[in-house]
């Protein structure tokens, strides 16, 4: 399976879900922890959990592959890690905090999208 396909088929069900901010980082050269990671914002917990219920749902439906799952809604972040491809999802307060774009500002944007 190709870990790119396997993001983008994430970011797919991000949009459908009305995701904001999308996007994928290809972390291949800078790290050994995954290849992708897929970064998106949710308004609210309720909003965070149905971009991560879509993004597993998807995801289990297409590549048959179920992942780690770390973090609430309620505490405004939500990782699923399907071992190349990780996903953060946060609200936009966590987001800013974390700043993950910030911390692998290295990594090549494969695809934004607001």
């Amino acid at each position: 399976m190709d870990t790119l396909e396997l993001a983008y088929t994430i970011v797919d069900a991000l949009e459908e879900k009305k995701g904001e901010n999308i996007l994928i980082l290809d972390i291949r050269e800078i790290s050994l922890l995954a290849d992708y990671f897929v970064i998106c914002s949710g308004t609210s917990p309720r909003m965070i959990d149905a971009l991560s219920e879509g993004a597993v749902s998807a995801v289990k439906d297409e590549h048959q592959i179920k992942p780690r799952l770390e973090g609430s809604a309620y505490a405004g972040w939500i990782l699923s890690d399907y071992g190349d491809v990780i996903v953060h999802l946060f609200s936009p307060d966590r987001r800013e905090y974390y700043a993950l774009e910030e911390l692998w500002r290295e990594a090549r944007v494969v695809i934004q999208i607001q």
